[in-house]
């Protein structure tokens, strides 16, 4: 019985948030809410912070590490017209949740994870969830994956001051990569385009979270 309360909870809560923060803010692709109702965000959750799993802010899960506010993950994959068949690469995974719900959006999706406990945690969850068609690489974040790709779509989860040019080399002809980018201490969440060799970033909304590690722009001197 009890059991059958917990995950009764759990979709009970899913749908909450669905209902009371997603759909009226704008997330409307209808694939993107099945995704997030299919995928038990407290599951990806430290369990210390379950009882938080779906408020609408960045939930720590690990020294410097977060993830991505509910509200501004679904809004920024709401923009990206994904396709069943594309290959989507997850950068800096943290525990698997976005790779979970990319995982019900492409035919398959590659997940890097540069913390090592962090890309354990990521496979267990993931396992335990049935997303098969994940695999999670222990990489550095700003490196990507080249052997794996091209991709369709990349995913960064956190703010960063600028993409790599390896990742946008990376992308596919039409591809496209998911990002907030801090501009002056605001948060642009953004889609970055690399068709031809030529940079074309649109900024979708304004959105915060925490910063990721790894992709601050290069200071340039002046002399």
């Amino acid at each position: 019985m009890s059991i059958i309360t917990e995950a009764t909870n759990e979709e009970a809560n899913r749908r909450h948030m669905i209902d009371g923060l997603l759909l009226p803010n704008d997330v409307t692709d209808e694939r993107v809410i099945e995704a997030i109702e299919k995928v038990n965000r407290e599951s990806f959750v430290p369990e210390e912070r379950k009882g938080v799993a779906y408020i609408d802010k960045s939930i720590k899960v690990a020294d410097g590490r977060y993830m991505m506010d509910p509200l501004s993950f679904a809004k920024l994959l709401s923009e990206a017209d994904i396709k069943a068949d594309e290959l989507a690469l997850d950068v800096a995974t943290n525990t698997g949740y976005t790779a979970a719900v990319l995982s019900k959006l492409v035919d398959a999706v590659v997940a890097i994870e540069e913390n090592k406990t962090l890309s354990e945690t990521a496979t267990k969850n993931l396992a335990d969830e049935d997303c098969d068609n994940v695999a999670v690489i222990n990489s550095t974040h700003t490196d990507g994956l080249a052997k794996q790709g091209p991709y369709d779509l990349i995913f960064i989860n956190g703010m960063i001051d600028e993409v790599p040019k390896a990742l946008l080399e990376q992308l596919n002809d039409g591809g496209r990569i998911l990002c907030i980018i801090n501009k002056d201490g605001f948060g642009r969440a953004s889609l970055v385009t690399y068709n031809d060799k030529i940079l074309g970033v649109r900024v979708l909304f304004d959105a915060m979270a925490p910063k990721l590690k790894g992709f601050e722009k290069e200071e340039k001197f002046v002399f």
